[in-house]
């Protein structure tokens, strides 16, 4: 009992200890520290949007329509970011299409990052025909303009938030089944697969407990990078009008509404736009990290830069003494 306790213990300190390295790392490297503070203000900003929106999106004031911001001379401090051609407030609908932003792109993360996951440790185990009728569909698919295809299915199907969904995870599955089927053949004839299948352990048992662990780092990067693009897409869906639709509040509806009063209302299009840019910035300032914490190789290149940096500013420090 005792020596199931201490391991118990020693497992939760190897945890905690990991835990500590990872967040000194990230506050190490300053601009995935700022990238994961973006995040993190974005997911608290969405979660609590109702309470910190001073206004409902949907509230309509023709009495108020196109106020300027609060610092223009015409602005107050009632619409602190203005007011659209139907007198909504665009503060609240900046704040409630973040919810937009992230819930399409968490949902098709995850169901186009488990699919093409799945596809892909198939593909590279069992290879052979399996593997060639697998690759064929992905080359295929990636022949035909992603968002041409998306257009027709929606304008076919009609869109919506569920719609818009399964069609950007039919058109990004595809990366995540490359990327694994190339990184378990990198790792198919390594010595514990080998000695796994030889123990007798099944396909699925060697797949999912001894492949799939050793993928999860390369794979969280390029899910990240994914929600990036999966941010980018939906917006552009959106604007073009096959995205979300009113009275649903989004980034790039935002934006679509406000192009006609870009030259007389330039904060419409200009504070979704802003939202949209400062997201995508922040998720690939947290991928770079990411990459650099998971691959030792770009940890070397790092350490590498920073040695040659310090002897660059060595002799300087020395004549200024």
């Amino acid at each position: 009992m005792g020596a199931k306790q201490g391991t118990i213990e020693s497992g939760v300190n190897r945890r905690s200890g990991r835990l500590k390295n990872l967040f000194l790392e990230l506050w190490r490297d300053k601009a995935g520290f700022i990238g994961m503070s973006m995040i993190a203000a974005l997911l608290l900003m969405a979660v609590a949007a109702p309470l910190i929106a001073p206004h409902s999106p949907t509230a309509q004031d023709l009495r108020a329509r196109l106020k300027p911001p609060v610092w223009d001379e015409n602005g107050s401090w009632n619409h602190l970011l203005g007011t659209d051609n139907l007198g909504r407030d665009v503060l609240s609908r900046v704040i409630h299409g973040s919810r937009v932003s992230l819930m399409v792109g968490a949902s098709v993360v995850l169901i186009a990052g488990t699919f093409g996951t799945v596809l892909g440790l198939i593909a590279g185990y069992r290879g052979g025909r399996t593997d060639n009728v697998i690759m064929r569909w992905i080359d295929t698919q990636v022949a035909f303009p992603g968002l041409l295809i998306a257009l027709i299915i929606l304008a076919v199907i009609g869109p919506s938030m569920v719609t818009v969904i399964l069609v950007l995870s039919f058109n990004g599955w595809m990366v995540y089944g490359r990327m694994t089927r190339g990184a378990v053949l990198s790792v198919r004839q390594t010595a514990y697969v080998e000695a796994a299948e030889v123990l007798g352990c099944s396909g699925t048992r060697v797949v999912f407990r001894h492949i799939l662990p050793n993928l999860t780092s390369p794979l969280l990067t390029l899910a990240i990078l994914e929600f990036a693009r999966i941010v980018l897409a939906e917006a552009a869906l959106s604007f073009l009008g096959m995205g979300i639709q009113p009275p649903a509040t989004s980034w790039g509806l935002d934006v679509a509404a406000g192009k006609n009063y870009l030259f007389r209302a330039w904060w419409l299009v200009t504070f979704p736009g802003i939202a949209i840019s400062l997201t995508v910035l922040a998720i690939n300032l947290v991928a770079s990290w990411m990459r650099l914490v998971s691959d030792p190789q770009e940890r070397e290149k790092q350490f590498a830069r920073q040695m040659r940096a310090r002897r660059k500013r060595g002799p300087v420090v020395q004549e200024a003494v």
